[in-house]
């Protein structure tokens, strides 16, 4: 266990949230490969699991876990939004990347643009980038 102020956390849990983080850039980085080949409807969909992964992980460090798309971004404006411990620009970043997500993975006859996906991409890194670094000053990562 390490200490950390008045709370602890367990080796286990530190390896959980890297995991959740691993994952997050992982699909980044599939985003942008996808992005560079064209493939603008691949690259939204891993961008959203980019920040679905690290909003996973936001929502662990309140001892919540979600496997409904739904439920997590529900949690993490009740959580982080709401209580304003996240501005909230990022609950609109993680509607717009959900949003792209749903047209690319269900509306077929739907185009997404270049520049659509490259916000997409943009923004997904923007996000994964912010709660990184809010789970290192919390010494979590």
């Amino acid at each position: 266990m390490l200490r950390l102020g008045y709370t602890f956390v367990m080796s286990e849990e530190k390896e959980n949230y890297r995991l959740y983080i691993e994952n997050a850039e992982e699909m980044l980085d599939v985003a942008q490969v996808n992005f560079d080949k064209g493939f603008y409807r691949s690259a939204c969909n891993r961008a959203y699991y980019g920040i679905f992964y690290a909003a996973s992980a936001l929502l662990y460090s309140k001892g919540k876990s979600y496997g409904k798309h739904s439920a997590v971004i529900a949690s993490f404006r009740q959580y982080f939004i709401k209580t304003g411990e996240f501005d909230a620009k990022w609950s609109d970043v993680y509607k717009m990347v959900m949003d792209n997500r749903q047209v690319a993975d269900y509306e077929l006859s739907d185009e997404l643009e270049k520049e659509d996906a490259l916000n997409a991409v943009e923004q997904a890194k923007a996000f994964v980038q912010e709660v990184r670094q809010w789970l290192q000053k919390r010494n979590l990562l």
